[in-house]
């Protein structure tokens, strides 16, 4: 900008000619000069004024549109945001049929230490010792001396007694995180089958749940994954049946004597699991560690109903024949040499009592006879047997929605000469679990479909294949009712529930070759109502012993049967299974030493 000067030749020179002060004319200029400063001064404030004006305007417009939007909003908590990457630690719940919880989250916290910021070290050690028996004081003590610590770990999860007792220690170097946790609010019940759970990557502010075992871990992407929206786990076990059964079980299990037990309850028609318990079991709220030596069975953790691999003894006769029945091979009057004992190469096959030259089919399976039972194996033939086992998935582990599944693949002879084809017949030479045995059963007992079983409640599935023929199976269901009205299962006879179903005792191999003489494995596979079949009771026992008749029994008939009929009469009411006037046949009683014989050859 071009300043105007305050003496400008030309009018000074002009002034001086005409007899005029050139002083004057400075001060007119400087008075000009300094009005227009003035006026742009004033200028530059109101537009100053201006901004600032509509700046406030806007800021309160701003203000009043959000707080708008507020007061139309729903309430909610406000959330503190923790830095660094976000750990997804909500987990969804799991609950039995009728919707009833088995595993939950419940909020805690975890404390951690920050050696570098506390004012007494050695005290805190000192006191946290105190309120956490378990803690090494000492190395506490240690740790929170140390000027290179900056951060470890105290206790993962607290109660509130507990997080209050080390809030009034008043260290500023103790902190607490929040963080969820899951919990068991039934305890032992139902373990096994829920497995468990851990803590995966974790912050100070939150820590990932993930599951270690059973459902836990065989569902643990469905239970983490939040396009679920939170919607829980809903299994096919009923929780007051499978309380029911664990009660009944344990007591069992004390009575016989036996190392352990287990028991599934299974739903014909769905294959659904409604009850499965395993003995001894443990508290999934604390976990144990995995048993590193030792028989792994010796483990509160090994699930004996999934894992467990028992040759099952006499429970297997009622399958080569119905496959006989449904080859047209045999039928429940046809007679069948019993003669014993019999000789298969090198080996010699008995019945515990003669029972005579021949049996019909149906007294075969009524008196338990091995020989006979292996006649009628051998006209089926090896291929054939072999064939229609693997059909009812006594090969191949079951597709249980548990992890430890894959680990219960029945124990299957590589070769299967004659002799293997003949013990295979009545239990002995091929291991299984009771949930196979349980399957297998089921098979049978819903007219010869495939029954596959399953954890998960309202699955829609397919129906099986066809195994056996409808009339076959009928048939075979008929013969077991017999066991239990006037065989080796009278103790199983329930009076109102029309119990069905096979005793099976077997020698426990050893595991350097050969077979104990004085352990086995005791089940009974039951299935009730007999008229119109509903569930399958498998109950076995390992080990059991029980002092009857006058001496030591260890036979399933005098051991798994009773337990099992304690389970159906304590689940049927359950269940709902209405009890029908069910008159069994006269008990042909007998002297409690012969009873013992006719029951030791199942």
């Amino acid at each position: 900008m071009i300043r105007k000067p305050l003496r400008p030749l030309a009018r000074i020179l002009r002034a001086r000619e005409t007899g005029q002060d050139p002083d004057a004319i400075e001060a007119e200029n400087r008075a000009e000069r300094q009005a227009a400063i003035q006026d742009r001064a004033r200028k530059r404030a109101e537009g100053r004024l201006l901004f600032m004006a509509m700046g406030f305007i806007f800021a309160f417009a701003l203000v009043g549109l959000r707080m708008g939007a507020l007061a139309a909003s729903e309430p909610a908590e406000p959330r503190a945001h923790a830095s660094g990457t976000q750990i997804l630690s909500q987990r969804a719940d799991i609950t039995d049929r009728r919707g009833r919880v088995l595993a939950t989250n419940m909020l805690t916290h975890s404390l951690y230490a920050q050696p570098n910021q506390m004012v007494d070290g050695a005290g805190a050690a000192e006191a946290l010792a105190r309120i956490f028996p378990d803690l090494d004081g000492a190395r506490l003590k240690k740790d929170f001396t140390d000027p290179a610590r900056k951060f470890l770990w105290v206790k993962k999860k607290l109660s509130p007694e507990q997080m209050q007792a080390v809030h009034d220690i008043g260290e500023p170097g103790l902190l607490f995180g929040p963080r969820e946790m899951r919990l068991y609010p039934n305890g032992h019940i139902a373990s096994h089958i829920l497995g468990g759970s851990a803590f995966g990557a974790e912050g100070v502010n939150s820590a990932e749940v993930i599951g270690t075992a059973g459902v836990e871990k065989a569902f643990d992407g469905w239970l983490r994954n939040p396009a679920n929206e939170g919607a829980p786990l809903t299994l096919s076990i009923d929780l007051t049946a499978q309380t029911a059964m664990e009660e009944v079980l344990s007591a069992g299990k004390r009575r016989m004597n036996a190392k352990g037990a287990a028991g599934v309850l299974l739903e014909i028609e769905t294959g659904e699991i409604v009850a499965m318990a395993s003995l001894p079991d443990f508290d999934p709220n604390d976990r144990p560690r995995p048993a590193l030596k030792g028989d792994p069975s010796d483990s509160p953790l090994f699930n004996r109903a999934v894992q467990g691999q028992y040759e099952l003894g006499s429970t297997f006769k009622i399958f080569p024949v119905a496959q006989a029945m449904d080859l047209k091979l045999v039928n429940p009057n046809t007679h069948i040499n019993t003669t014993t004992p019999m000789k298969i190469g090198k080996y010699s096959i008995r019945d515990y009592h003669n029972y005579g030259a021949s049996l019909s089919v149906s007294d075969i399976i009524v008196k338990s006879s091995n020989v006979g039972t292996v006649r009628i194996a051998q006209m089926i033939g090896v291929e054939r047997q072999k064939a229609f086992l693997e059909r009812l998935g006594l090969f191949d582990p079951t597709p249980v929605e548990m992890v430890e599944a894959s680990t219960g693949r029945p124990i299957v002879p590589q070769r299967w000469p004659a002799v293997t084809a003949a013990t295979v017949s009545f239990g002995h030479g091929l291991a299984a679990s009771p949930l196979h045995l349980a399957a297998a059963y089921a098979t049978l007992a819903n007219g010869g479909h495939k029954v596959t079983p399953t954890l998960v409640h309202g699955k829609s599935r397919a129906r099986g294949e066809r195994v056996v023929s409808e009339q076959a199976a009928k048939l075979a269901l008929s013969m077991l009712r017999e066991v239990v009205l006037r065989g080796t299962a009278r103790a199983g006879n329930v009076e109102g529930y029309q119990v069905a179903g096979k005793t099976g005792t077997a020698d426990k191999p050893r595991p350097g070759g050969g077979y104990y003489q004085n352990k086995v494995v005791a089940n009974f596979a039951a299935v009730f109502p007999y008229d119109a079949p509903k569930y399958v009771l498998v109950v076995t026992l390992d080990e059991p012993s029980i002092n009857a008749g006058g001496g030591e029994s260890r036979v399933a008939g005098l051991t798994a049967v009773p337990v099992a009929a304690d389970v159906i009469r304590r689940l049927a009411p359950v269940l709902g299974v209405r009890p029908v006037d069910d008159k069994p046949l006269p008990d042909i009683d007998a002297p409690p030493k012969s009873r013992l014989k006719v029951a030791a050859n199942d």
